[in-house]
């Protein structure tokens, strides 16, 4: 089944609100060798006008990846796991994330373009705290590889 273009427009339902935990963010730090103090540090981040400690602008894509899981799950979208690859990612904040926050995301599908015989679906997540104030967008790009001859539908 090739990927569904009525996708575009769709828009999913809110995640379940994330708490954005102190470990996770100098996890997530260490792993993406982020290793200014601010993402460490309570009293460096503090010592810079921050509740507690901010997280790399990349620790945004954990929000996301649960608006993206509604999108994988939709049993009409045509999206086979086995053939996507997370082809894009672009954030535009409105502030930091930082370690206290109560982040929730919601999914809109933008955009669907055909590439030979692949589809590029192009999403946004609009991801909000605990006041529903935006924090950050996040967009993504997956491509979807073509069916090959003789894949199970």
């Amino acid at each position: 089944m090739p990927v569904n273009n009525d996708l575009v427009g769709r828009e999913f339902p809110p995640t379940a609100p994330y708490l954005v935990g102190r470990e996770k963010v100098r996890e997530f730090a260490r792993a993406v060798f982020a290793d200014a103090p601010l993402h460490t540090d309570v009293e460096a981040a503090r010592g810079l006008g921050y509740a507690d400690v901010v997280a790399p602008p990349t620790f945004a894509m954990v929000i996301q990846d649960h608006t993206l899981q509604q999108l994988l799950a939709e049993p009409d979208s045509g999206i086979v796991l086995s053939r996507t690859i997370h082809a894009e990612q672009r954030f535009t904040y409105t502030r930091p994330i930082v370690a206290g926050d109560e982040l929730s995301g919601r999914l809109r599908v933008t955009g669907i373009r055909a590439l030979g015989g692949n589809s590029m679906i192009t999403s946004e997540a609009e991801i909000t705290d605990a006041a529903g104030e935006h924090v950050v967008t996040a967009t993504s790009v997956l491509l979807i590889g073509a069916e090959t001859e003789g894949e199970a539908q």
